[in-house]
């Protein structure tokens, strides 16, 4: 019996911000990795499903660093479980991701670093970003991206309350409606009227409403790249 897949690196995922965008990410690794390999010595992966509300509160009080030690603590338990490396499913968690690396050993994959890897490959200058209104009020995101050399643009006041409001009252409970598709598609093309040459779906959600072929800008699915850049790692 071949031993090939004890050579992949165990994949460790912390999921359910939300359960919708986590189930993705355990689909994508497989398929991709069948599409690449043709086999099933899928590497190994660990996913510890977190307390969404939990950490929705956290958000909302603006306490990162309790959500970032909670965080450290769950990547420590998969390290302890074998994980060599961990993810977190989701975008705004990452605004507490150096509490995470202070207080975790295990190394995380950023998917704000190989987000700004996809978008500097496909030669945009200059992309709108969509997500929580953490994301994209916060400057974790737009500083992560500009260190690469990226000019972030964001959508107004109230174009970022219906986005986050879409993404908390339906995605995360995956309910998808078809106003709320075209509502996002206005929203996309105001950012392509700023200078928008592309645009980042910056919560791991959103793929669930919009793709290829909704817009005319190229589409940046952070849970599509984040997840097959966690199966390049673990085939390395």
């Amino acid at each position: 019996m071949s031993d090939e897949g004890t050579s992949k690196k165990r994949i460790g995922i912390l999921g359910g911000l939300s359960p919708e965008s986590t189930t993705v990410y355990y689909d994508s690794i497989i398929r991709e990795y069948y599409k690449l390999r043709g086999d099933e010595h899928y590497p190994e992966i660990l996913i510890y499903s977190v307390d969404f509300a939990r950490y929705t509160k956290w958000f909302i009080d603006g306490k990162w660093e309790d959500a970032g030690k909670h965080m450290a603590d769950i990547f420590e338990k998969m390290r302890t479980a074998g994980a060599d490396f961990g993810l977190i499913a989701a975008n705004t968690p990452h605004r507490a991701l150096d509490s995470v690396l202070r207080w975790s050993s295990l190394p995380i994959l950023s998917i704000i670093e190989v987000t700004a890897e996809a978008v500097q490959k496909a030669g945009v200058k200059t992309a709108g970003l969509l997500g929580t209104r953490f994301t994209m009020q916060e400057e974790f995101y737009k500083e992560g991206l500009a260190q690469r050399g990226l000019k972030v643009i964001v959508p107004d006041g109230d174009d970022i309350n219906e986005v986050h409001r879409i993404i908390y009252d339906e995605l995360v409970k995956n309910i998808i409606r078809d106003e709320s598709r075209e509502r996002y598609k206005e929203i996309i093309e105001r950012l392509a009227r700023k200078g928008a040459e592309g645009i980042i779906l910056g919560c791991t959600e959103i793929p669930l409403l919009i793709g290829e072929g909704d817009i005319d800008l190229p589409l940046f699915d952070t849970t599509d790249i984040h997840a097959k850049a966690a199966l390049m790692r673990a085939l390395q």
